[in-house]
């Protein structure tokens, strides 16, 4: 269900998810300690406890698929809100689950935040380009690259492709909506529309990845394929987006140090909206 490369959130987070787990991980073969047995040998460390995943279970995107497949070939907006709802719900076993599986998401946007803070306050991120010196009168292009490479650099896995693409899409909304804006010296409300858009591209392209074939398959023609693509993107933006707002009427805001908690908060919220929408 979530993949070994997802990083764990922290062990009092409360984004544990729903109902027994499976897949319990069996007892060390090296350990000579019996069922029922709390004594430890001398010189032996107990073991700390292990968090499990739970499977996956056979077919677990079929609702998923069905209805992206219709909202593909109809565009009836009720059909994705369906998809989104039962990728959530069937598809990961509820909300919990859906938010580990994005705890990668959260980790970057963190990243992300450290990487805009420093450019700004004039410091070199340790082991990367991006340094402001280094990128002074440079292009916003290899501003972005720079960035992004220092934020998610290249792992193998299409998770970290899906957030490096997300980085550099996010930074270039900013650009859009703040066109007299230096990406070295981003300010606080730009760089929290950076996080905010990053988190729902981020989000977007996982679902993409899991499930977009769903909607590339099905649509009469490639252009409404990617008109449905982008109907998909603007709503998981607009939601991340509400769930950002209610964050932030509720006394929240993007603070150091504080970015990763408040990013899976709002993944939180934001995957729970979708699985209300499952039948």
């Amino acid at each position: 269900m979530i993949p070994p490369w997802v990083p764990e959130l922290p062990t009092d987070d409360r984004l544990a998810p729903e109902g027994p787990e499976q897949g319990n991980q069996p007892a060390d073969e090296g350990s000579s300690e019996q069922p029922g047995d709390d004594g430890e040998q001398e010189g032996t460390t107990r073991p700390g406890p292990v968090r499990t995943v739970p499977l996956a279970p056979p077919a677990r995107f079929y609702a998923t698929r069905l209805n992206l497949g219709s909202f593909a070939r109809s565009g009836d907006a009720r059909d994705m809100r369906r998809g989104l709802g039962h990728y959530i719900k069937t598809g990961y076993g509820g909300a919990g689950t859906a938010s580990r599986r994005l705890s990668g998401t959260a980790t970057t946007a963190g990243a992300l935040d450290r990487a805009l803070s420093g450019l700004a306050a004039g410091e070199a991120l340790p082991g990367s380009a991006a340094d402001r010196k280094l990128l002074e009168g440079r292009s916003a292009d290899e501003v972005m690259d720079a960035v992004v490479e220092a934020v998610r650099p290249v792992d193998g896995t299409l998770d970290a492709e899906a957030s490096r693409a997300a980085a550099r899409d996010a930074l270039a909304e900013v650009l859009t909506r703040f066109p007299e804006a230096d990406l070295l010296t981003l300010t606080p409300e730009q760089r929290a529309l950076a996080i905010e858009r990053f988190t729902a591209c981020d989000v977007f392209r996982r679902i993409q990845l899991d499930v977009g074939k769903a909607i590339y398959e099905n649509a009469p023609t490639a252009s409404v394929a990617l008109s449905r693509l982008k109907q998909v993107r603007d709503y998981i933006k607009e939601t991340v987006a509400a769930s950002f707002r209610r964050l932030r009427d509720a006394g929240r805001a993007i603070t150091a140090g504080g970015v990763e908690r408040l990013v899976r908060d709002a993944i939180r919220e934001t995957v729970q909206v979708f699985e209300g929408f499952a039948e």
